[in-house]
């Protein structure tokens, strides 16, 4: 054995034990005639101490270790004159008696610790020296913790665990597929799965009436700090269930994972609301309802009652109110003006109205309406005097309404409204069953083809098909949609009825999905699911802005794993042997 010990275990209770440690030297100090060095594994820190009066030999080969050698360090426990209570062993240090330098170590082009002066690129870069840092190791042990916990409440819940394929047949709906050649079937391809969807739902045709997977899934889209091209979900599926008997269940995983990482009691039952309830009153299928800060619709008294040709020719006019914020200056809303006017907004202005706490009223639009006009909007939003109100407008009231959740959620953040250690959770149910896709001219399903429509809308589905809810459900947390999954449609006719909605023809439906709906012919049971993104969870219960310091080695935003410099091309002969012919136009190899 290379230790005896760790470097997180001694305590004052150990004093006189001889021990062999071994890990990373973190620090040196060298005070007169004695060096001091912290060493550091996994577990803590300890401080060995060397003494030239003792050992003058061993505290010279002491002084000539690095930052990040790792070493072996054979010694007695003792009680420190000068404790440091904000370490666990900070009552004790080693008496170093023997050292063994098991492996140099260049300097680090970053320090290993929790303050570090390395960027994220070059933390990427020597991502193993990164995971070395306790706030990003901390942040796995989490995920490890998470996992376990989640494993153990599912199998008591009579779940069992079953590994689906990753190589798989490309599916046509959703984001972009990864696809890998093959070389026994020339011209031919597999796709890595988006999610283990339709595998899931033949294990409930199988007879599985409980499954889950912690699941690897991969989807070639655009990347931001929730994102990661391959992911991790919890991935469920239940027979004989309906929609509340899915919510519950899970709603109860979520009660106990909050409870045991965080101490955190959610309410119980969990508040539920409709799509359409949160898209007007918070522009999003996913509202942080850790402040409040409600639309208010405000074009009965702002259309047609002044002279601003703006609000007259729009067919929506909505607003926030800003609690104490009618002093905000000239300054300060003209970068709140810049804000919503970014590309990625898209608002062509910003009004506000300040009711000032002295009762008067200033506006940007004073010269259209009168102040009796102005005060019918304070009244309307349920706005007092000090608030600041900020209103957006526009022809399409849903486009508008994402805008406006925008400034809602910076104003937020200015406030310091969304606080990481508040969680508010909830569900979005009713979800429209059809999205209409600008790229693709078409109807496209909002979540997969495979979500059973709502069956009081069932009729809809050949006249007004945009009218028809799904029997969807989504789990959000501080404005994050940790998780989702719908009742899945378990009858052949219903589904060949969706691929004919979503444009598919018969002949094309059958190609990509007749294994699903041949399936359904023998017996299927009605089934539901839902799966939960793991790394999502994980950030959220950590604390952290983004999803890539739960995982071990994750991507950059361009998709592109710095570490290992992938993707890269490849040789000629392998190319040749995928009959593959790459021609990338207007960009190098």
């Amino acid at each position: 054995m290379y230790r005896t010990k760790t470097c997180g275990e001694l305590r004052l209770s150990d004093s006189g034990k001889n021990v062999v440690l071994a890990g990373w030297v973190q620090r040196s100090r060298k005070m007169g005639g004695m060096t001091f060095i912290d060493l550091r594994d996994r577990y803590g820190i300890t401080q060995l101490v060397f003494n030239e009066a003792d050992d003058k030999h061993l505290c010279d080969e002491a002084n000539k270790l690095g930052r990040e050698f790792c070493i072996q360090v054979k010694g007695n426990v003792s009680e420190r004159q000068s404790k440091n209570p904000k370490m666990d062993t900070g009552d004790i240090e080693i008496i170093a008696k023997e050292l063994n330098v098991l492996s140099s170590s260049l300097t680090p082009p970053f320090t290993i610790e929790d303050c570090t002066d390395g960027g994220d690129d070059i933390r990427m870069k020597y991502r193993y020296l990164d995971l070395r840092r306790p706030i990003v190791r901390r942040n796995l042990e989490l995920r490890h913790r998470m996992t376990i916990l989640i494993r153990n409440f599912l199998d008591n819940q009579q779940f069992i665990e079953v590994e689906t394929p990753v190589l798989i047949g490309s599916t046509p709906e959703g984001a972009r597929d990864f696809v890998v050649p093959s070389r026994m079937n020339p011209g031919q391809f597999y796709a890595l799965p988006q999610s283990p969807q339709t595998l899931k739902q033949l294990l409930m045709v199988a007879g599985f009436d409980r499954y889950f997977q912690i699941a690897k899934c991969f989807r070639d889209e655009d990347l931001r700090a929730d994102r990661q091209p391959e992911f991790t979900q919890i991935d469920c599926e239940m027979s004989f269930v309906d929609q509340d008997d899915v919510i519950n269940l899970f709603e109860d995983m979520c009660r106990m994972l909050f409870k045991e990482i965080r101490g955190v009691d959610l309410p119980m039952p969990l508040q539920q609301m409709t799509w359409h309830e949160a898209m007007k009153k918070y522009g999003s299928d996913k509202p942080d309802l850790r402040f409040g800060m409600e639309f208010v619709e405000l074009i009965d008294v702002l259309k047609g009652t002044g002279n601003f040709s703006v609000f007259n020719e729009a067919n929506y006019i909505g607003g926030i109110v800003v609690p104490g914020c009618a002093d905000y200056s000239r300054k300060q809303l003209n970068e709140l003006t810049d804000f919503v006017k970014r590309p990625q907004i898209g608002a062509q202005g910003l009004v506000y109205i300040k009711f000032n706490t002295d009762g008067t009223v200033k506006s940007s639009i004073d010269k259209f309406y009168t102040e009796e006009q102005l005060q019918q909007v304070k009244a309307a939003a349920g706005a007092k005097d000090g608030d600041l109100v900020l209103i957006l407008c526009g022809d399409n009231a849903n486009k508008t309404r994402i805008q406006l959740c925008s400034l809602r959620l910076e104003m937020g953040d200015r406030l310091g409204l969304r606080d990481k250690n508040t969680f508010k959770c909830l569900w979005i149910v009713d979800f429209p069953l059809f999205e209409w896709s600008d790229e693709e001219q078409r109807l496209m399903a909002t979540h997969h083809p495979f979500t059973m429509p709502n069956p009081d809308d069932i009729p809809l589905l050949d006249e007004h098909p945009e009218q028809v809810r799904a029997k969807a459900y989504d789990f959000v947390c501080n404005g994050i949609e940790v998780g989702g999954g719908s009742l899945r449609i378990h009858d052949t006719r219903l589904q060949e009825k969706m691929f004919e909605v979503l444009g598919f023809t018969p002949e094309r439906a059958e190609a990509q999905f007749g294994f699903l709906m041949n399936a359904f012919k023998y017996g299927a049971p009605p089934h539901a699911g839902l799966a939960f993104g793991l790394d999502r969870f994980v950030s959220i219960l950590a604390g952290l802005d983004s999803i890539r310091d739960c995982i071990a080695f994750p991507k950059n935003n361009s998709g592109r794993d710095v570490m290992l410099d992938a993707p890269s091309g490849l040789d000629q002969k392998q190319l040749d042997e995928l009959h593959i012919k790459v021609d990338v136009k207007d960009a190098e190899l």
